[in-house]
């Protein structure tokens, strides 16, 4: 939902995906086409093979198309098809939508039977979107293995829940206090821009599901590969529970327990990561001499700005412009929690706290404008709204412990005042109950992570007789790509065998050390 900049920021900050934004590495597609810039002759036009214009997958006629990424000139080869679904699945007269469907193509003349599917974070993310950012762990299985890429409706290609922007006003009253009318009255103006073009109420993860299944049946029926990131999880259960009999094996990473209410542990959770991350920098003595406790230094910083929230100027670390905006406990808050996502900017705290503290804000904004627009580029707020609304948001409460923590309460308020207006749709009565399935299934999560904890890959893990739960020390949200993660998930897709898996390999990794300057960390 992007209303202005500080609306779309404020709403995707709640999602619990967000992460796999900040630091996708984009990698350029191999050409296989090999380049002569010798002339070529007549008879080797006639000899050159003519590529094929049409691919028919079960019912579907595939076409080569190019998956374009936002903010990059870069683009993915894959096949597409038109799929129309309708929107309100129960009446069979009601708008028709178009979900954008594209697979990654095996290079083996005769692929698997099973097919692998990337469910995207977010919520709000799109699967050809994301496809950049887990590419390095599973373009090896392609060797044997098409890849289906599905835009969840309401994302991406898919009848996207967008609303036009109407730029910043310069007003910055949403850094210093919390204004739920003012939030509900853009809710609604957002609401007012879909009106003809969807009902909010039919882009839940229940009916994704129903989509997804639609879609297994008209590419022929395999049996499905379902590998999840961050929301994508809570995707690849709901559909495992209603589809048992569809999936094959499951990889979990970032791990969303279907009964967790999302928004709720978002305070503690990141608490509890910034004390373990910044443990790391007390128990190193150049790093404590330098920094002293970056956990005490953080919240004397809080509560100075709660005192006294302020404009301060920096410079834009795109346009060198000097901009202004107001700094405070609130928007102090959400830069942290972005840069605690990721071991790499995590690194970057102590330093970027420390300078803050002493009158230096343009390390710690300057490079939450680089990821906060990230976020506003691939991350759609109306379909995170749809969701979120639907599936959690009543049951949301406001404990009084959050109240004093960096992050808060106001996460759980703005939820809340949103999820007033925004139109609500059928939650099943099993929603929040826990996946029990006999499939194979891998799970990974961070030491670190700040959104979805250890401790919920164990709580799933509990209910999988053939599961294992991998936690990466050092790493934090999304780690699929990290050290030999890509292998381990190449074995596992392709043994089924998740407890014979060599996973030694993972032991090599670490905390990125933390940056004494910005110069690096000490030697």
């Amino acid at each position: 939902m992007a209303i202005n900049g500080r609306t779309a920021l404020r709403l995707a900050a709640v999602a619990v995906g967000l992460a796999a934004l900040g630091w996708n590495q984009l990698h350029k597609r191999t050409v296989t086409e090999p380049v002569d810039a010798a002339p070529v002759t007549a008879a080797a036009k006639r000899a050159a093979p003519v590529k094929p214009q049409a691919w028919q997958l079960g019912s579907l006629t595939l076409t080569p198309c190019e998956l374009g990424q936002p903010n990059s000139g870069l683009s993915t080869a894959a096949w597409c098809a038109p799929f129309e679904v309708p929107e309100n699945r129960d009446d069979p007269h009601s708008r028709r939508i178009k979900l954008r469907l594209a697979i990654i193509r095996s290079s083996a003349q005769v692929a698997s039977k099973d097919m692998l599917v990337m469910l995207a974070g977010g919520p709000g993310q799109a699967a050809t979107e994301s496809w950049p950012g887990v590419a390095t762990a599973l373009q090896p299985l392609t060797a044997h293995r098409h890849v289906l890429l599905l835009d969840q409706r309401g994302t991406g290609g898919s009848n996207p829940l967008t609303c036009k922007a109407e730029g910043d006003n310069g007003d910055d009253q949403d850094d210093l206090e919390f204004h739920p009318d003012r939030l509900r009255a853009e809710t609604a103006q957002c609401l007012k821009q879909l009106e003809g073009k969807a009902d909010p109420r039919f882009y839940t993860t229940t009916i994704a599901v129903q989509d997804l299944e639609e879609v297994r049946r008209a590419l022929g029926a395999p049996s499905f590969d379902l590998v999840g990131v961050s929301y994508g999880t809570r995707m690849a259960q709901q559909y495992a529970m209603r589809h048992p009999d569809a999936v094959r094996s499951l990889v979990l990473d970032g791990v969303v327990p279907n009964e967790l209410i999302l928004g709720q542990d978002f305070a503690p959770n990141l608490d509890d990561a910034l004390k373990a991350q910044f443990a790391h920098c007390t128990a190193d003595a150049a790093c404590h001499k330098r920094f002293g406790d970056p956990y005490q230094t953080l919240y004397q910083l809080r509560d100075a700005l709660r005192a006294n929230p302020h404009k301060v100027s920096f410079r834009d670390p795109q346009t060198y412009q000097s901009v202004q905006r107001v700094l405070s406990e609130y928007s102090l808050a959400s830069v942290v929690r972005m840069f605690a996502y990721s071991p790499l900017t995590a690194a970057l705290l102590p330093l970027s706290i420390d300078a803050a503290a002493h009158g230096d804000v343009g390390p710690l904004l300057g490079q939450a404008k680089l990821l906060s627009g990230d976020l506003s580029d691939t991350m759609n707020g109306g379909m995170q709204s749809s969701v979120i609304c639907s599936e959690d948001a009543d049951l949301l409460t406001m404990r009084p412990q959050d109240a004093h923590t960096i992050l808060g309460t106001r996460m759980v308020e703005t939820l809340q005042a949103v999820c007033s207006v925004w139109p609500r749709g059928a939650r099943p009565d099993d929603f929040h109950q826990p996946l029990k399935i006999d499939k194979p299934v891998l799970l990974f999560s961070g030491e670190y992570d700040p959104v979805t904890p250890p401790r919920y890959g164990d709580a799933v893990a509990s209910n999988l007789p053939q599961s294992r739960h991998l936690v990466l020390k050092g790493q934090g949200h999304n780690v699929i790509n990290a050290g030999c993660a890509p292998q381990i998930v190449k074995h596992f897709i392709e043994g089924l065998q998740p407890q014979a898996l060599d996973v030694k390999c993972l032991d090599r990794l670490r905390a990125t050390p933390m940056f004494i300057d910005f110069n690096g960390a000490a030697p």
